[in-house]
């Protein structure tokens, strides 16, 4: 459902492309308007034995408000599971004007901004715990190194596509000081481990979450996950729309002189919308409260 800010979309993953995995295509008129988007990326689905990799391509067909679909031949028998993920990912499923209705005036210039999902609830965890107090090129550099170090290799139509994103077994066969040689800090590393083992044993689940609450106390049980980081998963791997990042540094920068508790009872007048409202405050510098 229009209005869809592709430009802002196309720039938040864009950013964040893993290289080998993920690549990003794209045109702009005079003005800066993206007039071609092309996205495309490797892909598994399923686990174990069952598992099934290849390829997706999508594109916004911004006349007809719609999304255009590619996916390799190996993958055709999980298509209505690759268009479950697309979708998540690109949030096509908003409706953007009830959401400004309820935002108001903090939505009225940014209607069309949706909120960044994810194709996997693990590859975005990893990506959550990599990109702790980096930036944002940094957290993409640490994720692409990892890939490096024990992506599988799969064989694609094009140069750019050449791994799938570490497995849990994968990443959770790894050793603290494998890490470390990518760059990643010993206590980083310790938990990245340890999420993809509890992953790989069955006693994190990440995927089919029915109870947010519940999911973010499982995360925040685990060495080394923070409240932030839980939340962030939350918002963008679980797609929960009503996730208000009050301890963010940025948050926290268009607030000044309020602690994070009075942030969070401020943004309550933004239920229940509110991951929707962090976006907009991070896409805003001038806003003010």
């Amino acid at each position: 459902m229009p209005p869809y800010d592709w430009n802002w979309m196309a720039a938040f993953l864009g950013a964040r492309a893993l290289a080998g995995i993920e690549h990003f295509e794209s045109a702009a008129d005079d003005d800066g308007e993206l007039t071609q988007i092309v996205y495309r990326r490797t892909l598994t689905v399923g686990q174990g034995k069952s598992a099934v990799s290849g390829w997706i391509c999508w594109r916004p067909l911004k006349d007809k408000h719609a999304v255009e679909l590619e996916i390799s031949a190996s993958l055709a028998s999980h298509r209505e599971e690759v268009k479950k993920r697309v979708s998540n990912l690109l949030d096509l499923d908003a409706n953007p004007q009830e959401i400004a209705q309820t935002l108001g005036p903090l939505a009225v210039d940014d209607a069309g901004l949706r909120l960044p999902g994810c194709i996997d609830s693990f590859e975005l965890t990893v990506r959550a715990i990599l990109g702790q107090l980096v930036s944002i090129k940094m957290a993409a550099t640490f994720c692409a190194r990892l890939a490096a170090l024990c992506g599988e290799p799969i064989v694609t139509p094009f140069a750019n596509l050449t791994l799938l994103f570490p497995t849990p077994q994968r990443i959770a066969a790894l050793s603290v000081e494998d890490l470390r040689a990518i760059g990643v800090q010993s206590k980083r590393a310790a938990c990245l481990i340890g999420i993809a083992k509890a992953v790989q044993n069955g006693e994190l689940p990440l995927y089919s979450i029915c109870d947010v609450e519940q999911g973010i106390r499982q995360l925040v049980a685990m060495p080394g996950i923070g409240a932030w980081t839980a939340n962030y998963v939350a918002m963008r791997a679980w797609g929960e729309r009503d996730i208000f990042l009050h301890s963010d540094y940025l948050i926290k920068q268009r607030f000044p002189n309020m602690t994070p508790a009075t942030i969070n009872r401020y943004a309550q007048i933004w239920k229940p919308w509110r991951s929707y409202a962090t976006l907009l405050i991070w896409n805003n510098p001038n806003w003010k409260p």
